[in-house]
């Protein structure tokens, strides 16, 4: 499994923290690092002075890399199959693996590998925490707080203890999972595939499809935890030698789940009840997926079912999903900034019993927003829509609800205030990318977070659980 990189060129396309973590752990191994990024600001420029210091030679504002001569090439999630810096590489004969797959090959200890279109991070968070109250250490990492590779860094004084780990939980996206080799998860979790990405494949079939590399490398002692909702979608598990499947489903118990909600009560074919939704943080039939995964992961890592309900029911969630903000005047205010496709938003919609006010927009991602038209219907009251998708947005939603238009998110929070009612709940979830007004979902969430705050100032701001 191990790469031998002693002396080898390896070129890192892209120097955001996956190739950042990625030319680090190379050099650290002996390797002859060079990297590279189309673009050339601030963040970059540190990052590069930083890894100059480690002998890693770096090139900004890179068009293209004239010749070409190295030995492999590790790519960064954000490079696009068309990018002209991949093109030249691929067309210049090198093997190219993503950061994922490096780090895999250096990964001493069993993969957790957390996949789906949305709840990844919640699950990714939830699993760590399972594993880790059952006495497993298993860092969360990929997507979510540190890369992979960073975590494997001997020189590291953060990575110093990796030769005792036990397990790692990666969340993994379907850009990682493109340029896999080895990469062999012993659980890997399939949460769901709704659209998004669209603006990078070409079909929701190609989407899927990279989805289901997770799968490619496991063999028949391997575990798959797989939604039944998109179970079909996978011809691979069906296969010879195809990994062990624990179906769970959100929608009251289906033939061959092994774990399935009912009401707010989780139950196993084996056991029968094991979780009442009530004693956790956590609501919405989204968040009994993000659950029954955890219970499947810990089980496992034979972690004891009585461990594993106390991890969840102490687990509180991350910003931006669906984080309560303030109330003011009777309002509640929340942050789902984190949504950034149509099923987020159905799902975030899905768990709430009162009239809301939605605020929506952003970057378009090649969605067809008409899909949430009988759920907006059903639950919202007004849209008030921002970003560059604003004028799509309400072409495909004006049939189903009213909607309104604002220049900036303070101007769509002040609208929201006016229209909404005592009861209401004002709900910011874009249903796109945050990239067309904010740095990241993170920034148009915090923003958001503190224009509530300032309104709600100098009131009682009341806490709750949502």
């Amino acid at each position: 499994m191990n790469l031998d990189v002693q002396n080898k060129t390896v070129l890192v396309l892209g120097l955001g923290r996956s190739g950042v973590a990625a030319a680090r752990l190379l050099a650290e191994r002996g390797a002859r690092v060079i990297g590279v990024d189309n673009a050339e600001n601030e963040a970059l420029q540190t990052a590069a002075t930083a890894l100059r210091a480690q002998g890693v030679e770096t090139r900004l504002g890179v068009g293209q890399l004239g010749s070409v001569a190295a030995d492999l090439a590790v790519l960064s999630p954000g490079f696009s199959s068309k990018n002209e810096l991949l093109c030249a590489v691929e067309s210049a004969g090198v093997p190219v693996i993503s950061e994922l797959e490096l780090g895999f090959r250096f990964c001493s200890c069993p993969v957790a590998a957390i996949t789906g279109t949305n709840g990844k991070t919640t699950t990714t968070e939830l699993c760590a925490a399972v594993l880790r109250a059952g006495g497993v250490v298993a860092p969360a990492a990929g997507n979510i707080g540190r890369a992979f590779c960073d975590l494997l860094r001997r020189g590291d004084a953060k990575g110093a203890n990796v030769e005792r780990l036990d397990a790692v939980v990666l969340e993994v996206s379907s850009f990682q999972l493109e340029r896999i080799e080895q990469f062999r998860p012993r659980v890997s979790v399939m949460l769901n595939v709704t659209p998004d990405h669209l603006d990078r494949y070409a079909s929701m079939s190609d989407y899927a499809a990279a989805k289901e590399r997770v799968f490619m490398n496991q063999q028949s002692e391997d575990l798959a935890v797989v939604n039944a909702d998109c179970l079909g979608d996978f011809a691979s598990l069906r296969q010879p030698g195809a990994p062990r499947r624990l179906v769970f489903s959100a929608r009251g118990r289906r033939e061959g789940c092994a774990l399935w909600l009912e009401g707010t009560k989780i139950f196993s074919a084996q056991a029968g009840e094991l979780l009442d939704m009530t004693s956790t943080h956590l609501r919405g039939p989204h968040n009994a997926e993000n659950i029954m995964s955890a219970l499947a992961v810990g089980e496992a890592f034979h972690v004891p079912l009585d461990v594993a309900r106390q991890a969840i029911a102490a687990y509180r969630p991350l910003p931006h999903r669906c984080e309560f903000v303030a109330e003011i005047d009777g309002v509640s205010y929340v942050n789902d900034s984190k949504a950034t496709n149509t099923d987020a938003v159905e799902k975030a919609l899905a768990g709430f019993d009162r009239p809301v006010v939605l605020i929506a927009g952003g970057k378009d991602k090649g969605f067809d927003f008409a899909a949430l038209n009988e759920m907006l219907r059903r639950k919202v009251k007004l849209a008030v829509l921002i970003g560059e998708t604003r004028e799509k947005l309400a072409s495909s939603w004006s049939p189903a609800v009213r909607c309104a238009r604002a220049d900036t998110l303070k101007a769509a929070v002040q609208l929201a205030r006016q229209n909404a009612q005592r009861g209401d709940v004002v709900l910011l979830s874009p249903a796109c990318s945050s990239f067309d007004m904010f740095q990241s979902y993170e920034d148009r969430g915090n923003q958001f977070k503190q224009i509530v705050r300032t309104l709600a100032s100098g009131q009682e701001i009341s806490r709750a659980k949502h």
